[in-house]
């Protein structure tokens, strides 16, 4: 089972990758009307929520960059960045070394319990390592969506001038 729980991860993590090839880098900063963020925070925040809800919740080692924590959690804006933000191909790089980390780390940890339950902003309470893992997909794919609609909004933006 928990094999199948890893290639899932995969599949999910190589749409993400594969949507990432599909964007120019001078689209990844634009925010659509109707929109609060843009297709780099989305990207960025998918890996900051991983590394945070797999490694820093469980008790493993997270290693993200430090300031992903600044750019990416939950309630900040690329309004509030300042000169450096990590590239398309630097967030790539990131998510592909914490695909490789999660399939070394889980197997071993998955049906380990928290050392604290842990809920998050949706009121959603998770007991052990494997259903914030689980979890991580759901999340993933909610921001996938979002960056595949913030891609149609910019195109049809740019048809419309």
């Amino acid at each position: 089972m928990d094999q199948i729980m890893i290639k899932h991860m995969e599949t999910v993590r190589d749409i993400t990758l594969n949507t990432l090839g599909k964007i120019k880098e001078e689209r990844a900063d634009i925010i659509p009307q109707g929109f609060t963020n843009n297709i780099r925070w989305n990207l960025g925040h998918i890996a900051f929520v991983q590394e945070k809800i797999v490694f820093g919740i469980s008790g493993g080692t997270p290693e993200l960059p430090a300031e992903y924590k600044d750019l990416f959690r939950a309630g900040t804006s690329p309004s509030d960045w300042g000169e450096h933000v990590p590239s398309l191909s630097e967030i790539r790089a990131v998510l592909q070394d914490q695909t490789n980390r999660i399939k070394a780390f889980i197997p071993e940890h998955y049906h380990e319990d928290l050392k604290q339950p842990f809920t998050n902003s949706a009121g959603i309470t998770f007991n052990t390592v494997g259903e914030t893992f689980l979890f991580s997909f759901f999340h993933e794919a909610m921001h996938l969506e979002t960056i595949k609609q913030i891609h149609k909004a910019i195109k049809r933006e740019e048809a419309a001038v």
